[in-house]
C-alpha cells in the first residue's frame, strides 16, 4: 500500500498507476483561473514532479475564479500562494518555481531545462500561447491547451479535442490561423467550450503581458479547463506503457 493519503486513488489505478504519476515531470505555464486548478488536480492525483510558471501577482479582480485568490492573498506571487499549497498537498513533490511571465525568447530555455513528459498551456494571451505550442511541438512533447473560458456558462459544453476540431472558440480560432502559418494544422490536444462566447462581456485592457482584452468569466469554468486538462494528462500517462 502506497500513502495513505493516495489511499482511495490506488484502489482505482492499482498500484503501477501510482507510480506511473510519482515518476512523471509535468510543465504547468500559467496560474490562472485555469492553470492553478490543473496543478492542484494534479498534485492531488500524486504526480511526483512538476513544474509551475507565472510571473503575476493575486489581484482583486481574480477572487471570483482563481484558486490562489483570496482577500488574504492580494498582491502575493501566484507562483507562491500555488506552491505552498502543492506542497501542503504533498510535501514530497519535486517542485520547481518560476516566478515570471514566459516570453516567447524564454520558452526554449525552459521547456529544454528538463524531460518533461507533458505540458499544460494555460496561458490566456495569444503570443505566449503561440510560442509555446510551437515550441513543444518542435522538440515532440506532448502538450495539451487550453482555449477561452471566459464569456462561457455552460460546463457541458467543454471538450478536449485537436486543434483541427475546435470551434466557436475565438481564441482557438486565432491560435489555428497563426499555427497554419508555421505549417501547423493538428496534433495538439485543446480543452475548449463550443459555446457561442458572450460578446456583451468583452473588455478590452492596455495590452500589458500580450494581453489586449477580457471576457467576462464565471466562477466556475476556468476550474473545468484546468479539470479537462489535468484528465488529459493523467489518463495519458496511466495509459503509457513502459519502455
Amino acid at each position: 500500500m502506497q500513502k495513505k493519503w493516495l489511499e482511495r486513488t490506488e484502489l482505482l489505478i492499482k498500484e503501477q498507476g501510482i507510480e506511473k504519476l510519482q515518476n512523471a515531470n509535468l510543465l504547468v505555464v500559467g496560474l490562472g483561473g485555469v492553470g492553478s486548478f490543473a496543478a492542484e488536480f494534479l498534485a492531488r492525483s500524486g504526480i511526483g514532479k512538476m513544474t509551475i510558471v507565472d510571473g503575476d501577482t493575486v489581484d482583486i479582480t481574480n477572487i471570483n475564479r482563481q484558486l490562489p485568490a483570496l482577500h488574504s492573498t492580494v498582491g502575493k506571487s501566484k507562483v507562491e500562494v500555488v506552491s505552498e499549497r502543492l506542497l501542503d498537498i504533498n510535501p514530497e513533490l519535486q517542485l520547481t518555481k518560476i516566478n515570471e511571465f514566459l516570453n516567447p525568447e524564454r520558452m526554449e530555455e525552459v521547456i529544454g531545462s528538463e524531460k518533461f513528459d507533458y505540458i499544460l498551456d494555460c496561458i490566456d494571451s495569444v503570443t505566449p500561447k503561440l510560442a509555446l505550442i510551437i515550441t513543444a511541438k518542435r522538440k515532440k512533447i506532448k502538450i495539451v491547451s487550453c482555449m477561452g473560458a471566459g464569456g462561457k456558462m455552460d460546463p457541458s459544453k467543454v471538450m478536449v479535442r485537436d486543434i483541427s476540431k475546435t470551434y466557436n472558440c475565438f481564441l482557438a480560432k486565432n491560435v489555428r490561423k497563426r499555427l497554419k502559418k508555421e505549417q501547423i494544422n493538428k496534433g495538439i490536444r485543446c480543452v475548449f467550450s463550443n459555446e457561442i462566447q458572450n460578446e456583451e462581456s468583452l473588455k478590452m485592457t492596455d495590452g500589458a503581458n500580450f494581453k489586449r482584452s477580457f471576457y467576462g468569466t464565471s466562477s466556475f469554468m476556468p476550474a473545468i479547463f484546468g479539470l479537462y486538462a489535468a484528465a488529459e494528462v493523467i489518463n495519458h500517462l496511466l495509459k503509457k506503457t513502459d519502455d
